[in-house]
């Protein structure tokens, strides 16, 4: 009997960590199977592109794996019983359950809405696709001159900020930042953000916390009324509770709490990865809801995973960072590097060499995910024991 893997969610980190799954490990010993609910493989990080009209095409999933043995099961995970080691998903299919003898939990996270009235009702997003395009379809309908105000100062808020002001110059867009914009940043590389909200027009409303949302304005602490006929909400992320149900143990955002290995604490046959993991990195903070992090996460998640399953020394993938990357429109961006506390060094890239950077970047990422078997060796590596329905037998 073979050793079943199964892996919730094929974003950055479930999608990345199925084809190093199936490329590293034999087929003859395992069964690898991911659960995902829409059948393309979503780039996040380009989905304010998707919101402002931008053509952007999506790999199916069907096609990335084709030729690795991974099976896709197109549903909803609505339940995760790690007793029994069994998920529980819905799809077109009706109600189902997949049994597993080695969980992957990367089902990411979704706007956080923070309990704001009216977040919820009249708010947009671009943190999935049905979001963005939802979006995309109201922002067509606005006409010169319609006000759209972006709500957080995080990358998202000013990526989509910038994003919207270049696409469409005939909207009034602007940007509510609870303190300084880009006070993140080192000094040169805030004042290049400034220039770049000045060259396109965005009005930053600073030390501006929105406390409520209606369908043609905002009401910020102080009572003050900011006009946006639309608004975009980038305040945050979010998990979903699934897994504070389930009975594994988390954090109080709701994360996995996962040792230096991506191995839930609490039960050992379950492993996270990206933004649903609550992972320390070398710095001793939690690791930030990021692609970064996914990244980091799903490799050192996967490497955990196959070198316990072949009798192998579990590698320790670096968990630090080195940069934050912030698309600026299409033609800027600013490259901040950052020290072992994530506080910004006085270097930083900004301007079309910085754009072409990140265009790179995220062309790589969607690159590899797209070519799973690049490099697969010749010799796959087989499991240390038999396979086992029984549980995991493998070294702790």
């Amino acid at each position: 009997m073979k050793h079943r893997i199964v892996v919730l969610g094929a974003g950055y980190a479930g999608a990345f960590a199925a084809g190093s799954l199936a490329r590293r490990l034999s087929p003859a010993d395992t069964e690898i199977t991911v659960v995902n609910a829409v059948p393309d493989f979503v780039e996040r990080m380009r989905l304010h592109q998707l919101a402002i009209g931008q053509d952007l095409a999506f790999r199916k999933l069907t096609d990335i794996f084709a030729g690795t043995g991974v099976r896709l099961r197109l549903a909803r995970v609505t339940g995760v019983d790690p007793e029994r080691r069994t998920v529980a998903v819905t799809g077109e299919d009706g109600d189902g359950e997949l049994a597993y003898d080695t969980l992957l939990y990367a089902l990411g996270s979704s706007v956080a809405h923070h309990d704001v009235p009216g977040v919820a009702e009249y708010a947009f997003d671009v943190t999935g696709r049905s979001s963005a395009l939802r979006l995309r379809e109201r922002l067509a309908d606005l006409g010169e001159g319609a006000t759209v105000l972006v709500v957080g100062e995080g990358l998202t808020g000013i990526e989509t900020a910038t994003e919207f002001a270049e696409s469409r110059p005939d909207l009034s867009v602007a940007l509510a930042a609870r303190g300084e914009l880009g006070a993140w940043l080192s000094p040169r590389a805030r004042r290049h953000l400034r220039r770049s909200f000045d060259r396109f027009g965005i009005t930053a409303h600073e030390h501006t916390r929105i406390e409520a949302v209606e369908p043609t304005r905002a009401i910020a602490a102080d009572g003050t009324s900011v006009p946006a006929d639309v608004t975009v909400w980038s305040a945050g992320f979010a998990v979903h509770p699934i897994a504070a149900a389930s009975g594994l143990e988390v954090a109080e955002t709701g994360q996995i709490v996962v040792d230096r290995t991506m191995r839930s604490v609490s039960h050992p046959d379950v492993y996270a990865a990206g933004d649903c993991a609550y992972a320390i990195g070398e710095n001793g903070r939690p690791l930030p809801m990021s692609c970064a992090s996914a990244g980091f996460t799903n490799m050192q998640a996967t490497a955990a995973i196959i070198a316990r399953l072949t009798g192998g020394e579990v590698p320790s993938v670096g968990l630090k960072y080195y940069g934050n990357h912030i698309s600026l429109g299409r033609r800027d961006a600013i490259f901040q590097m950052v020290d072992a506390e994530v506080r910004s060094k006085s270097w930083f890239l900004g301007g079309r060499t910085a754009a072409r950077l990140k265009s790179g970047v995220l062309k790589g990422a969607g690159w590899s995910i797209a070519h799973p078997t690049f490099g697969m060796p010749k010799r796959k590596r087989r499991l240390a024991t038999a396979p086992s329905r029984a549980g995991l037998r493998v070294a702790a």
